[in-house]
């Protein structure tokens, strides 16, 4: 063979994506004493490609806790190498039952299921959660029928979950991790979420959707790892478009500002901050720095991307 040929050939292959025809690239092996968290998704109601919808993954060891499933999670998950096949979702955390935290929570439920998901897929999450799963479950009737009763002889009621709605306290606790639903603040929400995880000697704090709280707060207090929203405060006025007037009134009800989100870090005395789910309206990751630094928070900060692991 010439070495142009062989080259082409070998060229070729590295094009390859590495999930055809159903193929997963191996999962990352998770030590059992270990936490890690990865970023699936860090993106907002804004289509980003560079940023899918919320989502983040904590692993301990060979469970995976899945905290909101926003669009093109699943897909995060294989790209993250994170298992895929056999229904590996140890159990779905929501924050709250906004659209874009909640898009992918179809293709978390019924993906896995035809991945080979056999057990009912635990969900847990705000009054409200139940009556979303049951609709989606409605939704895909014939898909259902179609799959179990046609020729992919999919698992009977593989597809099945186990929803517990909850209103805060702890949400889990088993085998050395502890998770516990913070009530927090997130404008005209009656119930919305940020969640502490305690495991393998850590503390991680993920905010959700939330303003300013002092609860949240109270929880983050030490933690090894803060994951906050936030908006870059020197950016917020109102905009010229419908409704645009109010921006700023809703933004302040809805979310916290860098400069907040520094504020509070600081004041819980947090080992290192990242910040997700960030609605820039045209900031750089140099403004929210600086609006942090603002705030008063010193320590390590990072401007979260999809993918990224701590």
């Amino acid at each position: 063979m010439s070495r142009t040929r062989h080259a082409c050939l070998v060229a070729s292959a590295l094009l390859v994506p590495p999930a055809i025809a159903g193929a997963q690239a191996a999962p990352v092996p998770q030590r059992a004493d270990t936490a890690t968290v990865i970023l699936l998704g860090t993106g907002m109601p804004y289509p980003d490609p560079s940023a899918q919808g919320p989502a983040t993954a904590v692993t301990v060891g060979d469970r995976l806790f899945l905290f909101d499933a926003g669009a093109g999670v699943v897909r995060q998950m294989n790209a993250a190498r994170l298992p895929v096949r056999g229904g590996p979702v140890t159990a779905v955390f929501l924050t709250h039952l906004h659209s874009d935290h909640t898009l992918g929570l179809a293709d978390v439920i019924f993906t896995s299921w035809v991945m080979g998901r056999r057990r009912p897929l635990p969900i847990i999450g705000p009054p409200g959660t139940r009556a979303m799963v049951d609709h989606l479950t409605a939704a895909y009737a014939e898909d259902i029928e179609v799959r179990t009763k046609g020729l992919e002889r999919g698992i009977p009621d593989g597809w099945r979950t186990r929803v517990r709605e909850v209103t805060g306290g702890v949400a889990y606790d088993s085998a050395g991790v502890r998770i516990i639903a913070i009530p927090v603040e997130h404008g005209s929400w009656k119930h919305a979420f940020g969640f502490r995880i305690e495991a393998a000697g850590k503390v991680i704090v993920l905010s959700g959707d939330t303003r300013p709280s002092a609860a949240l707060e109270r929880a983050a207090a030490g933690a090894d790892l803060l994951i906050h929203e936030a908006y870059p405060a020197v950016r917020l006025q109102p905009e010229d478009r419908p409704g645009g007037e109010v921006w700023p009134q809703y933004m302040r009800a809805f979310h916290a500002s860098d400069e907040e989100v520094g504020r509070l870090a600081a004041r819980a005395g947090v080992k290192r901050l990242v910040l997700h789910h960030l609605v820039r309206m045209g900031g750089t990751d140099a403004e929210l720095l600086e609006g942090v630094r603002r705030g008063g928070f010193l320590g390590p900060v990072v401007i979260g991307k999809d993918l990224d692991r701590f």
